[in-house]
């Protein structure tokens, strides 16, 4: 039988780059960089190609030349200025990609995604690409999930997604993982909100988007008036897509 490693991690300080070097990453910031990369890729976008800071990203706009891709992303939840779109799901459709590309930067999601550049594999993981993302790991030997986190802190949003995927690996993949305390930890968080959807009659991804009002990137979502993002956050596996990080040209493109 395979022996798989899971490892969870609930910030990126949490482990050194070159830990993360031989294994496969999927890295999760949930509400809201990971998600929206997965529904602009499904929207039609060529390709998805994060940067780090504002200024790296309008570097690169101009070199390509600026009307040729979508500029996205977020500062303390907000559109950036002059950008075209911001950091929610919900704003990449068809009609707002075009088969363009995507250049975008935002305050967690995309620092983290450079936190796991050294890796063999990386994965942009979320609720909504759960199941297809799970499955796309099947046969790899350690999986390191690296949470995000929201301005250094930890964020149960992100860890109750860590434990969402460990969960769904075992179901996919039998017991065969040999878990780390935090990703223990995190199974137990996801098991817990399992229950308390059923004991209150709601679906599990309506008992989840109720959760993210009381963790804190879900608060700064509700406090500048996007709410709506929590709800487009929580639907377990609405698509099929698997975002896949070429670290050696850095771009996500569709698969």
């Amino acid at each position: 039988m395979l022996h798989r490693i899971l490892n969870v991690h609930y910030l990126p300080r949490s482990v050194s780059e070159q830990d993360l070097a031989e294994s496969v990453v999927i890295v999760i910031d949930l509400l809201r960089a990971t998600t929206t990369i997965c529904c602009a890729l499904a929207a039609g976008a060529s390709e998805v190609v994060p940067f780090r800071t504002i200024e790296e990203t309008l570097a690169a706009a101009e070199t390509v030349g600026r009307e040729n891709v979508v500029l996205g992303g977020e500062r303390g939840g907000r559109r950036i200025q002059g950008f075209d779109l911001g950091n929610s799901p919900s704003e990449y459709t068809p009609e707002a990609i075009r088969g363009r590309p995507i250049y975008i930067t935002t305050t967690n999601g995309t620092q983290a995604l450079y936190h796991a550049r050294m890796a063999r594999r990386v994965l942009a993981g979320a609720i909504i690409n759960l199941s297809a993302m799970a499955a796309s790991v099947r046969g790899e030997e350690r999986i390191d999930v690296l949470c995000a986190g929201t301005d250094g802190h930890e964020t149960r949003e992100d860890i109750l997604a860590a434990g969402a995927i460990a969960t769904r690996m075992v179901e996919f993949f039998g017991a065969s993982w040999s878990m780390t305390e935090a990703a223990c930890a995190a199974v137990k968080d996801w098991k817990s909100l399992q229950r308390a959807a059923a004991e209150s009659g709601r679906s599990l991804s309506e008992e989840l988007a109720l959760e993210f009002r009381d963790t804190l990137g879900g608060r700064n979502l509700v406090e500048v008036g996007l709410d709506a993002d929590l709800v487009d956050c929580a639907q377990i596996d609405r698509l099929e897509v698997v975002p896949e990080l070429d670290v050696d040209n850095w771009r996500f493109t569709p698969r």
